[in-house]
């Protein structure tokens, strides 16, 4: 595995080497090598020097057009998408980049004259794009006709009814749209956020504030959103809310593309949905939605630093500011950037002191980072601003049970884990991680064990809760019982040296003895010595190698375990 990691990265540097990316073959498998790996700079720039050597090479043609759209750059994929659109094979993707730029340009007239047979993405894109352009036109009557023409196609029912109401609003018609969005109890206002936020403005427009609190009460969890909680405070203060989501005829078509690569997402390639994402971004450029799509997809694929700056088009004076804040601060953390992540949460949690969420992202990722004090200030915060005995709660007071126990501060950590299961009662990594700390401190030995079983029979395959079940009942001094569960943690956890010393520990109490010393060499052989807070104590192992367990026990004035036995 070595060996082959080792020849990708000799053969991605030789393929990037100048010399050989200046040739035809060169920049191609550089450009080839860098969309594998989803780098899209170094893909259109490769994939673009290639193309001077072959300048009618359909497949380099494709390449450097999806790169440029993956980037962003709609207008510059254009000059490629036109030669590709004389070309006898379709491309879906030169045709959604001929569409985005003559939608920029107002230029309907060329749209509407384009063939949706011969020259057209897809039936939903076309037809919804049709009817857009009805409506920049002026030409309400065909555009109506022309959604419910593709209302009636299979499938395409919601996008085509959510597009006619966002339509009808968008010129005045508040009544029309909201008998659309009233159909069949609402169905087609609550297939999205967007959809259910539209509809609230126009109940507003229609002098029907209290149904709009009332819809989105029903729809949204109240507290977590300032986007919508912000509605609900002009609603209840009587302020009529402008409709917003679409303003003109090319917001409407960079709706279309934002909402159907959003119903793609959960099912398409990142890659793929980037494409829609990206062109909606460009029809227009303060759909936060499809800015914060855009940064997720390209989180997704590992290019960080493009995620980055996409999370940075989300103006400070948004009301989504926060999500794309907290989206930042995750990809610094994942692109090993943990110092730059934490002064972004912190500087978010100064910014908007009333947003739990803010407080728990800043807490976890200074619990991960061993800041368990820190941590602890933080959870105090999330658990102050939310309710007290909301069942979600359970992973607060579990996460600062967590810090509480790494601070040694057991009576708040105990406090905290009873806490999480009063709220949760069931919940396996709780009941485990509360049963196992009574194991380590060898109290409450039978409570332990029965919150350890119920965490079995929630995870059987959780290789930690299994190890804890075998830990229990080796404290319990019943090894014999101990050794199956301890044997299958290591099954489900091979490489961990935690497990693989408690079996080590089994083994050597049932008279095992040259298996027990295998089961220490190999945890010993698993330990990263860079991890200074871990539980295994590679001193100890070696002792024991040396030594054995019941010397090792004795030397730290523990009891036999012959005493345990009888026990």
């Amino acid at each position: 595995m070595v060996r082959r990691a080792v020849a990708t990265a000799a053969f991605t540097s030789f393929i990037a080497s100048s010399a050989f990316a200046d040739t035809g073959s060169g920049s191609y498998l550089a450009g080839r090598q860098a969309i594998y790996q989803s780098d899209y700079v170094a893909a259109e720039r490769y994939y673009s020097k290639a193309l001077n050597f072959d300048p009618e090479n359909e497949q380099l043609l494709e390449s450097v057009l999806l790169a440029r759209i993956a980037l962003g750059d709609i207008e510059g994929a254009k000059p490629v998408a036109e030669i590709m659109d004389q070309l006898p094979v379709p491309n879906q993707a030169g045709r959604m980049v001929i569409y985005a730029n003559l939608i920029n340009q107002d230029q309907l007239d060329e749209l509407l004259s384009r063939d949706p047979e011969t020259q057209g993405v897809g039936p939903l894109v076309d037809g919804l794009m049709i009817a857009w352009a009805h409506i920049g036109k002026g030409s309400v009557s065909q555009a109506i006709e022309q959604f419910d023409t593709v209302a009636t196609q299979e499938g395409l029912r919601e996008f085509a009814l959510y597009h006619k109401a966002l339509a009808l609003a968008s010129i005045g018609d508040f009544e029309g749209a909201e008998e659309v969005f009233g159909t069949d109890n609402g169905a087609v206002s609550r297939i999205s956020r967007r959809a259910a936020l539209a509809r609230a403005e126009i109940l507003s427009q229609l002098d029907r504030n209290q149904d709009a609190l009332e819809f989105l009460d029903d729809v949204f969890a109240s507290g977590n959103d300032p986007f919508i909680d912000n509605y609900v405070v002009r609603l209840r203060a009587g302020e009529t809310l402008p409709f917003t989501h679409v303003r003109s005829p090319q917001d409407g078509m960079a709706e279309i593309f934002f909402s159907v690569g959003a119903a793609l997402n959960s099912d398409a390639a990142d890659d793929y949905v980037l494409l829609y994402a990206r062109i909606a971004s460009f029809l227009r450029k303060d759909h936060i939605d499809a800015i914060l799509l855009t940064a997720e997809l390209l989180e997704e694929l590992r290019q960080y630093d493009l995620a980055v700056e996409a999370y940075r088009m989300v103006p400070p004076d948004s009301f989504d500011h926060h999500a794309a804040e907290l989206g930042r601060a995750e990809v610094l953390r994942q692109s090993g950037k943990t110092d730059a992540a934490v002064e972004v949460l912190q500087s978010l949690a100064v910014q908007k002191p009333d947003l739990p969420g803010v407080h728990v992202a800043l807490a976890d990722l200074l619990r991960q980072q061993e800041d368990y004090a820190a941590a602890v200030t933080s959870y105090d915060t999330a658990i102050n601003l939310t309710e007290e005995d909301a069942g979600s709660n359970w992973f607060l007071y579990y996460a600062r049970g967590i810090s509480h126990e790494r601070l040694k501060n057991w009576e708040n950590a105990e406090a905290d884990f009873r806490k999480a299961l009063e709220l949760n009662p069931d919940q396996p990594q709780v009941l485990n991680y509360l049963g196992y700390s009574l194991v380590e401190r060898r109290e409450k030995l039978d409570e332990a064990l029965e919150m350890i079983e119920r965490a079995v029979i929630a995870r059987p395959d959780s290789g930690y809760i299994v190890d804890s079940l075998g830990w229990v009942l080796f404290r319990l001094g019943r090894y014999d019982e101990a050794v199956d569960h301890m044997e299958r943690a290591v099954e489900l956890m091979p490489v961990d040296p935690v497990v693989n010393d408690h079996l080590g520990d089994v083994y050597w109490a049932v008279g095992r003895a040259r298996e027990a010393e295998f089961q220490w060499k190999r945890a010993l052989s698993f330990i990263d010595p860079e991890d200074t807070d871990g539980e295994a104590d590679p001193d100890r192992i070696r002792r024991k190698i040396e030594v054995g367990l019941d010397i090792v026990l004795e030397e730290e004035g523990a009891d036999p375990l012959k005493v345990a036995n009888d026990g």
